[in-house]
C-alpha cells in the first residue's frame, strides 16, 4: 500500500514538474471574454434587417406620428429574410423591433402604437413572432434592436417611459426564445411627436435609462445574451464609431470599466483596459438603414463588400450587415444577388488554405513541450496553439512550402480565452533566397487578415515583434485571393462634362449614356465626356483585356448641369467646390447667425428637390442637421418649400435627398440652422437640386 502511495505521489511530482512551463503557459492574462462574448466572436458575420412607418415615408428616422395605417407590407415573408441569411453565410438576425419613431412590430400591450392599429394582417400580426419563427427554422440566432429614444411616446424624458421601455424588453425577452444579442441604439432625445406635444426633449444619456439596472433585468430574463450599447454605459460590445464598415487596424477588444470613451477608444480600443469589449462593425447593403428606391442602384459591389470584411472579421471584429425592407415587406433581388455574390467570394477565396502543403518551426516556444510547437498554428484546430515563453517579448515561426508558392492574403488567430496580447507583428516573404517585408501591423486578437500584391515565395516568416505576454497563436491561413475588378468612379462637373475614374491601371473603361448596360463593347472611354445640360444617366464598366473580366456595373443619374450657376451669398471663389462635382473638395462657412447660401440657377427651373452632400470625413465640422430651402423666381421673395432635419447624418455622411412640391424658381436658398456640434460653421461638400 506503502509503495502505491509513494508512486502515485512520484507520479504526481513528475507531472506537475514536466508541464510546469504549459501549466504557466495557459494561464490567462488580463481579461477574457466571457462564454456568452466568445460565443457572438465565432458567430462573426449575421443580419440587421430595417423596417418600420418611415419605410413608407422615405425617411432616415420616423417622427413619431406617422399614421400606423400606413404600415402595411402586404408581401412580408421572414421566411425569405431567413433563408437569404442562411444561405449568405449569416449565422442570425437581429430584428429592429422598435425604431426612434416608436413605432412597435410586435402587439406591444403596452402602447397602440404597433402593427396591432395597422392593416396588415387586419391588426393580427406580430412580425417578431414570424421572425422567431423563421430564425428557427433555418437554424439562425435572432437578436432585437429596441431603441431607447421613442418620439411617439408621451412620457419620453421622464422617469415614467423608463418602466414602460422595461415593459417593452420583458415582453420581447419572454416571449419569443433565446435572444442572442440585444441592440440599444445611441440616438437620444430631440424633436419628436412625444403624444402631440411635438417638442424637443433632451435627457442624460448616461443616467437617464439607468443602465445597471437595467442590465441587470435583460441578464435576468436571456442568460446567454450579449448587450449592445452606445449610450455611455459599458455593455458586452462596443460600437465602432462608424457605420461605413470598418474598425481601426489597431483594434484591442478592450474598455476600461468606468470612465469617458473617445472615438479613439472605439475605433481601436483602449490596450491597457481592464474589461473585455470588443468591436462590433454595424452597416448596411445600401447606403441608408431604411429601404429608399432611389438607392436601388446603390447597393454595395462585391468589392466594397469584400473590402468591409477584411475591415470588419479580418481585424478582430465582427460584422453586422443591414437588409432594408422594401415597402412590400421583402428584400430586394439586388440585395439578395450582393450578398449571396459576396458569399461566393469568400468561399473562393478562403477554399485552398496553403498551409495544408507546408511546414512550420519556430523559435520561442516552450521547451520539452510539443503541445505548444509551431505544428498548432497550421493545424487547422483553433482549440491548439504554439505560443512562445511567457516572458518572451518576440519570436519567429517560418512556414516553408515544396516549391514557390503565390499567395496575397495571411489569416492569424489569438487563443483569445486566454487573453489578447501580441502588440505588434510582421511578415516577410522569401523570393527568390531574399527576405521582402510584406507589411507590419499591431494588433491580432480573434481574427486578422491582411491583403497585399500576390508574390511567389518558398517561404514566409511571421515575426512577433511585441506582446503583452507569451503569444498564444491559434492559427494561422495563407491564400490566394483571385482578382476582384473594382467598378469605376463617376462625377459630372460644373462644366456638365462626366469624368470617369479607375483604381485600376491595367484596365480599361467602357460606359454608356442611355441607360443600358455597358459591355467591352461599348464605347470605350479615354477623356472627359462633354454633355448637354439635361438630365443624363451613365453607366460604367471596368474591364480587364488580359483576363477577360468586367467589374461590377457603376451608375449615376445625373440632374441638370450647373455650369451656368453664380453662387451669390459670398464672394469667397472656393464657395464654388460645392458645385464643382468633387466630393473632396469642401467649404465652409462661418457666421454668427444661421448660414444662407444663396444660389442663381442662371435659368427659371421646375423644381422638385434639393440634394445635400456634408464634407465626407466622419464627424467633421459643420455637418448640418436641421435646415430650411427657400426659392425665388427674384431674389427678392422667397417661398419655403421644405425644413428638417438630416437623420443620422453625423455618423453617415451621405448625399441627403428632400423631396418638395413642384416649385419654378430660378434662385434657391439653403439656410443653416443647426450642425452636429452645435456651433456656427456650415460646411459643404456638394449641393444640387433635382427637376421635373
Amino acid at each position: 500500500m506503502k509503495n502505491k502511495m509513494f508512486y502515485r505521489v512520484y507520479i504526481l511530482l513528475f507531472l506537475i514538474f514536466s508541464t510546469g512551463n504549459q501549466l504557466k503557459a495557459q494561464q490567462a492574462f488580463g481579461p477574457v471574454p466571457s462564454e456568452n462574448q466568445m460565443r457572438w466572436q465565432e458567430m462573426e458575420y449575421y443580419a440587421f434587417v430595417h423596417l418600420s412607418v418611415n419605410t413608407y415615408t422615405d425617411m432616415a428616422w420616423g417622427f413619431g406620428n406617422e399614421d400606423p395605417k400606413i404600415f402595411n407590407p402586404t408581401n412580408l415573408d421572414c421566411r425569405q429574410w431567413a433563408r437569404i441569411a442562411k444561405e449568405a453565410g449569416m449565422k442570425g438576425i437581429i430584428l429592429t423591433a422598435k425604431h426612434h419613431s416608436g413605432f412597435c412590430l410586435w402587439p406591444s400591450k403596452y402602447t397602440e402604437y404597433s402593427v396591432k392599429n395597422s392593416p396588415w394582417k387586419n391588426g393580427k400580426g406580430d412580425i417578431v413572432r414570424e421572425m422567431a419563427d423563421a430564425c428557427k427554422e433555418y437554424g439562425l440566432k435572432l437578436g432585437i434592436y429596441l431603441s431607447p429614444w421613442d418620439r411617439n411616446h408621451l412620457d419620453y424624458g421622464k422617469p415614467e417611459y423608463i418602466t414602460y421601455f422595461r415593459n417593452q424588453l420583458k415582453e420581447l425577452l419572454t416571449n419569443y426564445g433565446e435572444i442572442f444579442e440585444v441592440w440599444f441604439d445611441g440616438a437620444n432625445g430631440g424633436d419628436g411627436y412625444y403624444g402631440g406635444a411635438n417638442e424637443t426633449r433632451r435627457i442624460n444619456r448616461e443616467t437617464y435609462y439607468d443602465w445597471a439596472n437595467t442590465y441587470k433585468l435583460v441578464r435576468e430574463l436571456q442568460p446567454k445574451i450579449v448587450i449592445w450599447n452606445d449610450n455611455g454605459d459599458r455593455a458586452d460590445l462596443r460600437w465602432v464609431g462608424t457605420e461605413a464598415g470598418y474598425v481601426g487596424k489597431t483594434n484591442w477588444s478592450l474598455l476600461n470599466a468606468t470612465g469617458k470613451v473617445t472615438e479613439n477608444m472605439l475605433s481601436h480600443g483602449v490596450e491597457d483596459g481592464n474589461s473585455w469589449v470588443p468591436g462590433e462593425v454595424n452597416t448596411s447593403i445600401r447606403p441608408e438603414w431604411f429601404y429608399h428606391k432611389r438607392e436601388d442602384s446603390k447597393v454595395k459591389t462585391l468589392p466594397d463588400l469584400m473590402t468591409i470584411y477584411y475591415n470588419s472579421i479580418g481585424r478582430n471584429g465582427t460584422l453586422l450587415l443591414n437588409f432594408p425592407i422594401m415597402p412590400n415587406g421583402l428584400i430586394h433581388q439586388k440585395d439578395e444577388k450582393a450578398v449571396l455574390d459576396f458569399a461566393q467570394e469568400v468561399k473562393k477565396v478562403f477554399a485552398v488554405n496553403l498551409t495544408e502543403k507546408a511546414t512550420a518551426e519556430a523559435s520561442g516556444i516552450l521547451e520539452n513541450n510539443a503541445n505548444f510547437g509551431a505544428d498548432k498554428s497550421i493545424d487547422r484546430d483553433t482549440e491548439t496553439y504554439w505560443t512562445t515563453d511567457d516572458q518572451a517579448k518576440s519570436a519567429s515561426l517560418i512556414i516553408s512550402f515544396d516549391k514557390p508558392t503565390a499567395f496575397n492574403r495571411f489569416l492569424v488567430q489569438e487563443y483569445i480565452k486566454l487573453g489578447q496580447r501580441v502588440k505588434s507583428f510582421k511578415l516577410e516573404a522569401n523570393i527568390n533566397g531574399e527576405w521582402k517585408e510584406l507589411a507590419t501591423e499591431t494588433t491580432i486578437g480573434y481574427k486578422r487578415i491582411l491583403c497585399f500584391p500576390t508574390v511567389e515565395a518558398t517561404k514566409l516568416r511571421f515575426t512577433i515583434l511585441d506582446t503583452k505576454k507569451g503569444a498564444l497563436i491559434s492559427n494561422i491561413g495563407i491564400y490566394n485571393a483571385p482578382q476582384i475588378l473594382t467598378a469605376p468612379q463617376i462625377i459630372r462637373k460644373q462644366s456638365g462634362a462626366v469624368a470617369i475614374i479607375l483604381s485600376d491601371a491595367e484596365s480599361e473603361i467602357y460606359y454608356t449614356l442611355d441607360g443600358s448596360t455597358p459591355t467591352f463593347k461599348s464605347k470605350k472611354y479615354t477623356n472627359e465626356v462633354a454633355t448637354s445640360g439635361s438630365k443624363v444617366e451613365v453607366k460604367a464598366i471596368a474591364y480587364n483585356p488580359i483576363t477577360a473580366k468586367s467589374s461590377a456595373v457603376a451608375e449615376e443619374k445625373f440632374d441638370i448641369a450647373r455650369k451656368n450657376w453664380k453662387i451669390l451669398s459670398s464672394n469667397d471663389a472656393k464657395a464654388y467646390e460645392i458645385i464643382d462635382g468633387d466630393f473632396g473638395s469642401v467649404w465652409y462657412q462661418d457666421k454668427n447667425t444661421s448660414a444662407d447660401v444663396v444660389i442663381d440657377l442662371g435659368k427659371i427651373e421646375n423644381l422638385v428637390g434639393f440634394r445635400y452632400l456634408p464634407d465626407q470625413n466622419l464627424r467633421s465640422k459643420g455637418i448640418v442637421t436641421k435646415y430650411q430651402f427657400y426659392v425665388s423666381l427674384d431674389n427678392k421673395k422667397w417661398e419655403l418649400v421644405n425644413e428638417g432635419e438630416f437623420s443620422n447624418i453625423n455618423n453617415n455622411p451621405l448625399w441627403q435627398n428632400k423631396i418638395f412640391k413642384l416649385a419654378k424658381a430660378r434662385y434657391i436658398k439653403f439656410t443653416a440652422l443647426e450642425n452636429t456640434k452645435g456651433d456656427n460653421v456650415a460646411g459643404f461638400a456638394e449641393i444640387d437640386v433635382m427637376t421635373k
